[in-house]
């Protein structure tokens, strides 16, 4: 079992804390979170990615409990096994396309020689050298994609990747999240209040606050 979780909770200050549907998740499998908007499904996504703590229940990835893990060692085992696409792209701009993966594999401490290749799967190697202050919305999110599998992850966590879509795109990088996944054999989820995502990946949770 490559995600497994149980009994999770979340507490923010003075609200009702939220409670989330126990995850399990195999390598190589997909899985739709759905919630509509403030339900807490990127609080349960910023949960798995290690990047919250749960007020209750247990997080094993590949395992490891992320419980266990504190400070760089929690840094670390995100950046060797958990790749994030953030709703947002949150791209350096002081670096090109290209510098943008060889940083993540610098934080990671793991070398992937195949980053121009996952760029040209991407559809981005003309783009290597260029500056991301001049890329196009979808093509930093494409960027923002490949830095999430510059380090070939075992998880991938992609936060509302189509909520600005039409629906021919919504498609194309729904395919591509899951083409990817399949190719280095990692588990995906998507988190979305987008119910077209239904279409294309049939396993799925709902989050509903309470």
């Amino acid at each position: 079992m490559l995600l497994s979780t149980k009994n999770l909770s979340f507490s923010h200050p003075r609200q009702q804390a939220i409670h989330f549907p126990d995850i399990q998740l195999t390598s190589g499998e997909s899985l739709l979170i759905l919630g509509k908007s403030g339900s807490g499904k990127t609080t349960l996504l910023n949960l798995l990615g290690g990047l919250a703590q749960p007020a209750t229940g247990e997080i094993l990835i590949d395992k490891v409990s992320l419980s266990d893990l504190k400070g760089q060692k929690l840094d670390l085992f995100r950046g060797q096994h958990i790749g994030i696409v953030f709703q947002k792209p949150h791209l350096i701009t002081a670096l090109t396309v290209f510098e943008n993966l060889q940083l993540a594999n610098f934080f990671s401490k793991k070398k992937n020689d195949q980053l121009m290749q996952l760029l040209k799967d991407l559809g981005l190697a003309d783009k290597s050298k260029s500056s991301v202050l001049t890329l196009s919305e979808g093509e930093a999110q494409r960027v923002s994609i490949a830095r999430a599998l510059a380090n070939q992850p075992k998880l991938i966590l992609a936060d509302e990747p189509t909520s600005s879509l039409d629906d021919d795109a919504t498609q194309k990088v729904i395919d591509l999240l899951k083409e990817q996944a399949e190719k280095i054999g990692a588990g995906l989820i998507i988190v979305t209040h987008d119910q077209r995502v239904k279409n294309h990946i049939s396993n799925f949770i709902e989050v509903k606050s309470s």
